[in-house]
């Protein structure tokens, strides 16, 4: 069964704001609930980012959902300090919560990193940080003088049973070198055709039995004139390529960057949706793939309009 959860954005909303959506979610249906992990949001015009693990805990108490966060071990955060944040969130909510780990962008991790590194290099370093962060939630002590060092440390507080480690991956061959590690894959929704060859090579590696995530981008409102100026003020900064996209380092630079595009050209980017049925159908499409959750995503400002309106559906 897929599971269908809500998307919560925090580069967009104040963590107050995300807190009283994610009861929303949970009271119109939702069946989990997915945080980003921001220091700084895309574009100015979002204006927030809140410290997502200090929501997390607020939203898994004041919710009984299952909730998953992104984040990029390695820069602003140790993988020693994101192991203790995973143990200590799984120990208080038994089977509720877990982490995707990705290789970053420079936007949150340029804070403390002197370089951005190429992908590779930022791909190798999320490998050594998902191996200290498995072992060390197994209870294991570890020891490293790689990129990423640590002295010899174990946690001391764990959960009952360890939870899974997910990879974050965009593209395709992320996807395939994610299933030679991961214990599961989040992945973008791409056209249907794509994002399946993407579950397909991260199964070829890990197997079938590994489950898929995917996050599914929209801007829907009752208004059509509110579901494409929301979406341009909210996430034109995103339609970048995703190398353009991980290397930008501050707001300002997005919004140079994305200066030149119009409402119209965000229309022809990003799926507009003002019948909620048929949003409710490019989902089912999604949904026939098999994949275990969908995280939805309404790009623009009507988050409790949305809510309310795809509940009937859940």
């Amino acid at each position: 069964m897929t599971l269908i959860g809500y998307h919560a954005s925090h580069e967009q909303f104040a963590p107050s704001h995300l807190l009283r959506l994610a009861q929303m979610a949970e009271q119109a249906g939702f069946d989990c609930i997915h945080s980003s992990d921001h220091f700084q949001p895309w574009g100015i015009r979002q204006g927030e980012s809140g410290f997502s693990f200090s929501w997390l805990g607020a939203a898994l108490q004041a919710t009984t959902l299952p909730v998953s966060v992104v984040c990029t071990p390695g820069y602003r955060y140790h993988p020693a300090i994101v192991a203790q944040a995973i143990s200590t969130l799984a120990e208080m909510f038994p089977g509720r919560f877990h982490a995707e780990l990705g290789s970053g962008e420079a936007i949150n991790e340029m804070i403390t990193a002197t370089e951005w590194p190429p992908k590779e290099e930022r791909n190798e370093r999320l490998l050594q940080c998902a191996r200290i962060i498995r072992n060390l939630l197994h209870g294991q002590a570890v020891s490293l003088q790689g990129e990423v060092k640590t002295p010899p440390i174990r946690l001391y507080t764990l959960p009952q049973q360890p939870p899974p480690v997910f990879c974050a991956a965009i593209s395709e061959k992320t996807a395939a070198w994610a299933g030679t590690w991961a214990d599961g894959l989040l992945t973008t929704a791409d056209a249907v055709a794509v994002t399946k060859r993407k579950m397909e090579v991260f199964h070829e590696q890990a197997g079938v039995a590994k489950p898929v995530y995917i996050q599914l981008g929209f801007s829907y409102s009752r208004s059509k004139k509110e579901a494409l100026e929301g979406a341009w003020e909210q996430w034109k900064t995103n339609m970048l390529p995703a190398e353009q996209l991980a290397n930008l380092a501050t707001p300002q630079q997005f919004e140079a960057a994305t200066k030149h595009i119009t409402v119209q050209d965000v229309a022809e980017k990003i799926t507009i949706f003002t019948d909620i049925r048929a949003l409710h159908e490019f989902v089912e499409g999604y949904k026939r793939l098999g994949v275990h959750r969908i995280f939805l995503h309404n790009i623009n400002t009507q988050q409790e309009q949305f809510i309310e309106d795809y509940g009937q559906f859940i």
